[in-house]
């Protein structure tokens, strides 16, 4: 499987695009600081989707990178950005 997904960041409001295969290690990675564009950021995984094809997920974490498909997760994600925030 891949797996497009969603981490947002509290204390910068702002949400980060990405995809791979295996979700556990990469979000792993983004939690110790060794992805370079959200390193020194308090990350939290938001939402994730699960796909068979890898150009599917690509294409899907392309959409969330738009202006309509950030728009888009704002509505989507509206509580769970509340309860995040609301934690921190």
């Amino acid at each position: 499987m891949y797996y497009a997904y969603i981490l947002y960041s509290c204390k910068y409001d702002e949400f980060y695009c990405g995809y791979t295969e295996d979700l556990r290690k990469r979000y792993t990675e983004h939690k110790n600081g060794k992805v370079k564009s959200t390193k020194n950021r308090d990350m939290s995984l938001l939402f994730y989707e699960a796909f068979r094809s890898e150009k599917d997920a690509r294409r899907r974490e392309q959409y969330f990178k738009t202006t309509k498909g950030k728009r888009t997760l704002k509505i989507m994600l509206k509580d769970s950005l509340t309860d995040i925030k609301e934690q921190k």
